[in-house]
């Protein structure tokens, strides 16, 4: 357990009908990814809905994945803030709390420059003295973690360790792979040719609601067999469609509603903004969840 490599599901982050942390949901969430087989998590970041999270929760969160986990699969907890101030005090609270890794997106909205966006990231690796992933989303971001950037942040931060590359710039997985990064595909429908230049596994939504169908993906690949592979990913991507095939507008929602109808709990909606699937919508993610063989799965939250 000392290389972060393979699945690593962005975990949703479930909530209750009155719009606060779902624990209980959460730790089921959890385990049912375990089960499936899954090598570790990315928690609290996009599809967790990080920056919809106070600082508190965030804490929290952070707490309940060590104690489900139990040491059984890497967790790499996002702390990512607009202000470095905040981002340093959840690093060193998610330290405290046990968790394998840190992950951060840059500074968001203003745009400080490389200088200090290296800057931020010394601050937050230090604080934490931890293995630190750069979660590269320049889509909400707004700022690309170049390979030159990159070789800024490798020269100034002893901690860090990779990165998840959600970038469109998908050759770079080979450039980030060179220099010795761990560098995982935010990319569900890209795992497979994104092993074959170097990627150390995915980190993304969708897994989350169907674990075992991107640990075949992985297991098939590192066994050699090519044709078991495609075909996992083939049916990864029906998995992918069926997440975003309402819209990405309410993917996160979807996501939500997938992992519901699987386990047999209730995940609750988004935070607003996030929207919420209609009772309609949700009809419809039901039919497609039957229609693609995914059984239920009720798991308790103590394995059982």
């Amino acid at each position: 357990m000392t290389e972060f490599r393979g699945v690593f599901p962005a975990i949703i982050t479930p909530m209750t009908q009155d719009g606060h942390v779902n624990e209980a949901a959460f730790r089921e969430v959890l385990e049912f990814n375990i089960r499936g087989g899954v090598h570790g998590f990315w928690v609290a970041g996009g599809t967790g809905e990080g920056v919809l999270l106070t600082d508190d929760e965030n804490r929290r969160i952070s707490e309940i994945a060590v104690d489900q986990n139990r040491g059984r699969s890497k967790l790499i907890m996002h702390v990512g803030a607009p202000t470095t101030e905040r981002a340093v005090g959840m690093a060193e609270h998610a330290a405290r709390a046990g968790v394998d890794a840190i992950c951060a997106v840059p500074p968001f909205f203003y745009r400080p420059g490389d200088d200090a966006i290296v800057e931020h990231y010394r601050a937050v690796g230090a604080a934490a003295g931890l293995p630190l992933f750069v979660y590269n989303l320049p889509q909400s971001t707004g700022v690309e973690i170049t390979p030159e950037l990159m070789h800024k942040l490798q020269d100034r931060i002893p901690q860090l360790k990779g990165l998840k590359h959600s970038s469109l710039i998908f050759a770079n997985i080979r450039t980030f792979a060179d220099m010795g990064l761990s560098c995982f595909t935010g990319s569900s429908v890209l795992m497979l040719p994104a092993l074959t230049i170097g990627a150390s596994g995915i980190v993304d939504g969708p897994p989350c609601a169907a674990p075992e169908r991107w640990v075949e993906i992985w297991n098939a690949y590192n066994d050699g067999d090519l044709g078991r592979a495609e075909k996992a990913q083939r049916e990864a991507h029906e998995l992918f469609e069926a997440a975003t095939g309402l819209g990405f507008h309410v993917y996160f929602a979807t996501l939500h509603a997938i992992v519901s109808e699987r386990l047999g709990i209730d995940c609750g909606s988004p935070r607003p903004p996030l929207p919420a699937l209609t009772i309609a919508q949700k009809a419809k993610v039901a039919e497609k969840v039957a229609e693609l063989g995914l059984s239920a799965v009720p798991v308790g939250a103590d394995g059982s």
